[in-house]
């Protein structure tokens, strides 16, 4: 085989391995529909699980998105005092179109509620821990839901976030893409070595 072959073959799989990499990573955030077909709404009494019921059984990371359909309301992003007081007078940020999507750009918690009168303090509320990824993080303990003051326990479910990890998750993808940009990077020296 000539040396202008193999040339052409590492370049040709250098584009490969950048290219399934780059689609790997583009993939790998995923969006989290809220209240699945019955959307963001005021809590009936009668559904088979809570927001954070919801959110225990779930892994969130950098990149994943929430989904919020609602109509006649709002969400409100706000701090831990204010979830936990159901609090609407002061939110970090507010989303009232009915078609809310809030991608998470950090790891650490995020709290959210409904800004109409009453359905927060009858549930409509939710708190989401984005996780450091796996890959990334150290064998470090949890960071404490506390970053406000209050008690561990609200009443809603939390202490259930902590227990182990839900079925569906992001992690396989992310760690596919790792391994395709590593490749994508040996691909690279071996190129450039030749």
């Amino acid at each position: 085989m000539s040396s202008f072959s193999l040339q052409n073959l590492f370049k040709f799989a250098l584009f490969s391995v950048v290219f399934i990499s780059m689609a790997t990573l583009a993939i790998a955030s995923f969006q989290f529909r809220v209240g699945g077909e019955g959307g963001w709404t005021k809590p009936t009494g009668n559904e088979p699980e809570t927001y954070n019921e919801w959110a225990s059984r779930n892994r969130f990371h950098v990149g994943d998105s929430l989904y919020f359909r609602y109509s006649n309301d709002s969400v409100l992003v706000v701090n831990h005092t204010s979830y936990t007081n159901c609090s609407v007078s002061n939110p970090i940020l507010k989303f009232k179109d009915g078609d809310t999507v809030f991608e998470f750009d950090r790891y650490g918690f995020f709290y959210f509620i409904s800004g109409e009168r009453g359905h927060c303090k009858a549930g409509q509320k939710l708190i989401i821990r984005v996780m450091v990824h796996p890959v990334m993080s150290s064998p470090q303990p949890a960071q404490s839901p506390m970053e406000d003051g209050g008690s561990n326990d609200d009443g809603d479910g939390w202490d259930s976030i902590l227990g182990p990890p839900p079925h569906n998750s992001t992690i396989k993808q992310a760690v596919a893409s790792y391994f395709m940009t590593a490749l994508g990077g040996m691909l690279v020296i071996m190129y450039l070595l030749m």
